[in-house]
């Protein structure tokens, strides 16, 4: 039976400790009213009006009116990216038909004067109306899509700002067409029941609330602790129990508020869009993401659904609140690089799973094999042994979001080794703390310290980590984020008696003597799209050989490539050589290349049969479902 959160039991700091049971601390800051809760009159507010006259063609019409000085020379903006999605992606390439007037109706000159800002001076009165269409056509969590039947407005393509030193309000109307639902934002309402007509405390706010709405949209609620968590779909839903649904999001819920002990809003709002794609974007209130109409149709979908949710979750809490400092204050015409990501996401990346483990929503085969697979991962990328975890995360925004062939080669991904190196980390706390402590008294001594509007330093999270291991972990930390060394996972496996086949198990004699056995197939390592070369990992006999991403495989060993190549590649043995005709910018030629052995399903954690009590103790003590949610 659920109970309340006030009356949880806290986490057990020492293996088999139950202490008393500390209060959720609501951080609830105000209630909707009838008064707005942003600071200023309505008449200080910049008011927007969305339109969806021209929605067939992907065109949203957008009135605003800003509250500038009269007889002055002033400066519109519009952002170049967004908070979450770490790429320059040019908004203002989808503004047209941009006009500008003084309040009284009267045209107004407007100049570009960058390739994001717009130049005007003012009329006799105060007041400045600016008119301008946005091209909506993009399927994404960071951008616009509008058509005849849905809308899904991000903030950044969205709003053209006035520059100006001081934060100020912003109320958004959306006028719907008359058979679309009303619209779902974590924005609160201007006025309490009156739907479609929201209000930002300023620009941030706005940015980062993504308003959705349409013919199909469903919105369900759930309360913790008084406090309303709604699910809304946007989309064709008839594939998804939308009531199986509403159940896993409130447990998965109730066990991300019972690991942070806190709740930071007034109301949340998760909305998926049912629309095709997939991923997901957090923020303060809200996080907008995608699937397809069928993603619940198969038990391993739905689950990796819910592990987006349980991420974009978790970071309402780390990113959100408790951020990176080179984060904040956002400057959205200009990359924001940050060390850090690897905590903001990485982090994320290892607890999205081990809390839907929590929450009862995996078990523990499962985990181990989500864990498993992001070892996996790691380990069979070659650019581990190239790139930092810290330069990862500095260089998202000309690596990691602009990858390319080669990037496998040459990069590593911040949430993949962030997720391994939090697990490792994990355990060096626990290990160094006896039991007592873990990566989850870290993550919220560092949200109770640096959540806000200040943030935190790498070097605060480093020390923060090391005080409550009781430890100095900064030999760790240089290994695991500013070298490129292997990681060692011998202590976690040794704590928590678990097993990692790291390598290949030689065979016995008999094994190899058995004739069912099948005989070893060939192995090139090239990655590939139908019959042309997608990637060529480096350590590789393709790689050795000299083919190209975007080489056509023509024929092999002189005979035509038909139908799958792994396939075709099956009938020969390692350490063949076998010439592989190719066509590279159409000119034919041909690449002779020794075949090795396929690589095996390695990296795989399972529990060791012969651990010991206390590693089993130690394994259930991380592991464990939450009880009473």
């Amino acid at each position: 039976m659920r109970r309340s959160l006030l009356c949880l039991a806290s986490f057990f700091a020492a293996l088999g400790c139950k202490g008393d049971a500390p209060q959720v601390r609501a951080k609830i800051a105000h209630q909707p009213s009838d008064v707005p809760k942003a600071a200023g009159t309505v008449g200080e507010t910049t008011q927007y009006t969305i339109r969806f006259d021209d929605a067939k063609h992907h065109y949203i019409h957008v009135r605003a009116v800003y509250p500038a000085p009269a007889n002055a020379d002033v400066e519109l903006s519009m952002a170049v990216w967004t908070p979450g999605s770490y790429l320059v992606r040019e908004y203002a390439r989808n503004v047209e038909d941009l006009r500008a007037a003084s309040a009284d109706g009267s045209p107004l000159a407007l100049t570009k004067s960058r390739k994001n800002r717009w130049s005007v001076h003012t009329g006799s009165n105060p007041g400045l109306v600016l008119e301008y269409k946005v091209y909506c056509n993009e399927l994404s969590v960071r951008t616009n899509l509008v058509d005849a039947d849905v809308a899904v407005i991000n903030g950044a393509p969205t709003f053209i700002r006035l520059v100006e030193p001081t934060p100020r309000a912003a109320i958004v109307e959306m006028v719907l067409p008359e058979d679309w639902k009303d619209t779902v934002s974590g924005l609160d309402l201007e006025v309490a029941g009156k739907a479609n007509r929201f209000i930002a405390k300023n620009y941030d706010e706005l940015v980062d609330s993504p308003l959705m709405a349409g013919r199909e949209l469903i919105d369900q609620v759930f309360e913790i602790d008084g406090v309303e968590h709604h699910v809304s779909h946007l989309g064709d839903t008839s594939q998804w129990d939308t009531e199986e649904v509403l159940a896993d999001v409130e447990q998965l819920a109730r066990a991300e508020v019972h690991f942070w002990q806190v709740i930071p809003y007034q109301h949340y709002h998760f909305m998926n869009l049912v629309l095709g794609g997939g991923g997901g974007l957090e923020h303060l209130d809200s996080t907008l993401m995608m699937a397809g109409p069928f993603r619940t149709r198969t038990r391993s979908g739905y689950r990796g659904w819910l592990g987006l949710v349980a991420h974009e979750f978790f970071h309402t809490w780390n990113v959100k609140r408790l951020r990176p400092a080179s984060l904040g204050p956002f400057d959205y015409e200009n990359e924001n690089h940050t060390r850090s990501l690897w905590i903001a996401e990485g982090i994320t990346s290892y607890y999205d799973d081990l809390l839907m483990r929590r929450a009862g929503l995996l078990d523990e085969t499962q985990y181990l094999e989500k864990l498993s697979g992001q070892i996996r991962s790691l380990q069979t990328t070659p650019g581990r042994l190239v790139q930092p975890l810290g330069m990862a995360s500095y260089d998202a925004w000309i690596k990691h979001y602009r990858s390319d062939e080669n990037s496998p080669n040459t990069s590593i991904s911040y949430y993949t080794k962030g997720a391994v190196v939090a697990f490792l980390l994990d355990v060096e706390i626990r290990v160094a703390s006896g039991g007592a402590k873990s990566l989850d008294d870290v993550m919220r001594l560092m949200f109770e310290r640096y959540s806000g509007d200040v943030g935190y330093t790498p070097e605060q999270f480093r020390s923060t980590a090391s005080e409550v291991a009781g430890a100095d972990l900064s030999d760790f930390f240089a290994r695991a984020i500013d070298q490129t060394g292997e990681l060692d996972y011998l202590p976690a496996t040794e704590y928590f008696g678990l097993s990692l086949k790291d390598k290949a198990a030689p065979k016995d004699d008999d094994e190899q003597e058995d004739g069912d056995v099948d005989d070893p197939v060939a192995h090139l390592g090239l990655q590939m799209s139908g019959s042309v070369v997608s990637r060529v990992l480096r350590e590789t006999p393709a790689y050795e050989a000299g083919f190209n991403a975007g080489d056509e495989v023509i024929a092999v060993a002189g005979y035509r490539l038909k139908g799958d190549f792994r396939a075709f590649m099956s009938q020969f043995r390692p350490e063949e050589t076998v010439a592989v005709t190719i066509a590279r910018r159409g000119r034919l030629r041909e690449l002779k290349a020794t075949t090795g052995h396929a690589p095996e399903e390695l990296w795989e954690l399972a529990v060791d049969p012969e651990r010991s009590q206390l590693q089993q103790a130690r394994y259930e003590q991380w592991i464990r479902e939450y009880e009473n949610l």
